[in-house]
């Protein structure tokens, strides 16, 4: 009953720390911004690499678990963007909503969550799911946020501007350079094996920190009237992320690709898991309004205290 508690109390305590050290006067105003930075340009892009270079394609390749997994998150993301935009908020926005509706902490709980539950059998699926997750929607969501930050009009001439702006992206570059490295079959020296998971491995407390010390700064009166409506939006995200794509997992994975009871069980684990910090790095990275994004993760991150109980419960019991 404890797992999932034991496993998101240190993400709390990552944003905690961001959070006293900003409040306590620590870290300066610009510290949330330039961490994010950090995270964006360096430890994450070698996160990306390292995970796509050692990708095992011919283990990685299950369809079925890939259209279940992937294809509810799509759907989420898609649903999300789709009323966001019928709302008039601009694309970039709505695309940075719609990711915080359907990007699951993969990496940070997904991995000792999915071990204490399944064991290392799951280890394969999580990260099928976490290269799904961080490469490929997250690619989805950057070529719709650059598409709505250009203002070119004419159909060529913005696609050439979306596309400079695309291979300039360390989040994109990186992990198909990885992927050259393991379609290649390159091996990595020693030393560059360690530089990367030294780096990489700063990549997620770093963004929870830098998320703890956004959510320290207080808003300022130009804010506060809005403060209401963007709880509401979050407060929707985080029921889109704990509850509809979990759901929509298990419908696909079990009644649509009829996936072995195992897989369903790690898919719908997977698609529970509260959202990641990859949104926030985005509001943060292209200079968006990242108060309700922030919110989201916070919000489903307390949330999955209790629905991750539950569905570990159930899977526990057989269910």
């Amino acid at each position: 009953m404890l797992s999932a508690v034991s496993i998101l109390l240190p993400v709390f305590g990552l944003i905690f720390a961001g959070f006293a050290c900003r409040r306590f006067g620590v870290l300066g105003p610009a510290a949330a911004s330039e961490l994010n930075r950090f995270v964006v340009w360096l430890a994450l892009p070698a996160l990306l690499f390292h995970i796509l270079a050692h990708a095992s394609w011919h283990e990685l390749f299950q369809p079925a678990f890939v259209a279940a997994f992937g294809g509810a998150s799509l759907i989420v993301f898609a649903a999300v963007v789709g009323v966001r935009l019928v709302l008039r908020r601009p694309l970039a926005d709505a695309s940075i909503d719609g990711l915080a509706a359907a990007y699951p902490n993969t990496g940070y709980v997904g991995f000792p969550l999915c071990l204490i539950a399944f064991g290392p059998s799951s280890l394969t699926p999580t990260t099928i799911a976490t290269i799904l997750v961080v490469c490929v929607l997250f690619a989805i969501a950057i070529v719709l946020i650059e598409t709505g930050l250009q203002s070119e009009r004419r159909p060529h001439h913005l696609a050439i501007k979306v596309v400079r702006s695309l291979l300039r992206n360390p989040l994109l570059v990186a992990p198909a350079l990885g992927a050259i490295v393991a379609g290649a079959h390159v091996t990595l020296p020693g030393s560059a094996e360690t530089f990367l998971k030294l780096l990489g491995g700063a990549a997620s407390p770093c963004a929870l920190v830098s998320l703890g010390l956004f959510l320290a700064e207080r808003g300022n009166e130009a804010t506060a009237s809005k403060t209401m409506e963007k709880g509401e939006s979050s407060w929707w995200l985080t029921l889109s992320k704990l509850v509809a794509q979990p759901a929509l997992t298990w419908w696909l994975a079990g009644r649509v690709f009829a996936l072995p009871a195992p897989l369903v069980q790690m898919a719908v684990l997977l698609a529970a898991l509260p959202t990641g910090t990859g949104p926030f790095m985005l509001a943060e990275y292209y200079r968006r309004e990242a108060r309700v994004t922030s919110r989201t993760i916070l919000h489903s991150t307390v949330g999955s205290l209790v629905t991750l109980t539950l569905l570990l419960l159930h899977l526990r019991h057989g269910g």
